[in-house]
């Protein structure tokens, strides 16, 4: 059985202002691929340079870090900042805060057949 491996998901604001979102094991490594490396980096961020870390979130696994990452990615940017703002701010919301409350809400309209306003619509966003 392997050690447990602790993943990040984090996003980057680039020099044009928008919001990058992904994961990794080393965040640091993986920010400097960005900025540095045209094999390694995202195509998406490869145009937008420089890029700087703002937002990292530790997660257990693999999987549970792709589920995150996906997540975020169907936030609107507003939402997002929010994100951003919050845990600059020091703020960290219990086990039954927004976070807990949406998933219910998400899963309570996915069980009627509907969708929440901004919610992902069965493909990955840009």
């Amino acid at each position: 059985m392997r050690a447990m491996e602790s993943w990040s998901v984090y996003i980057v604001r680039c020099a044009d202002g928008s919001l990058y979102t992904g994961i990794a094991k080393d965040v640091t490594r993986r920010v400097e691929e960005h900025n540095a490396n045209n094999l390694l980096a995202a195509n998406y961020t490869r145009a937008r340079r420089p890029v700087t870390l703002v937002y990292q979130e530790a997660v257990a696994t693999r999987s549970a870090a792709g589920r995150r990452e996906y997540e975020v990615k169907c936030m609107s940017k507003g939402e997002k900042e929010a994100l951003i703002r919050a845990v600059r701010a020091g703020v960290r919301e219990g086990e039954r805060g927004r976070r807990a409350r949406m998933r219910e809400e998400s899963e309570r309209r996915r069980a009627e057949g509907g969708r929440m306003k901004g919610e992902c619509r069965g493909r990955r966003p840009a």
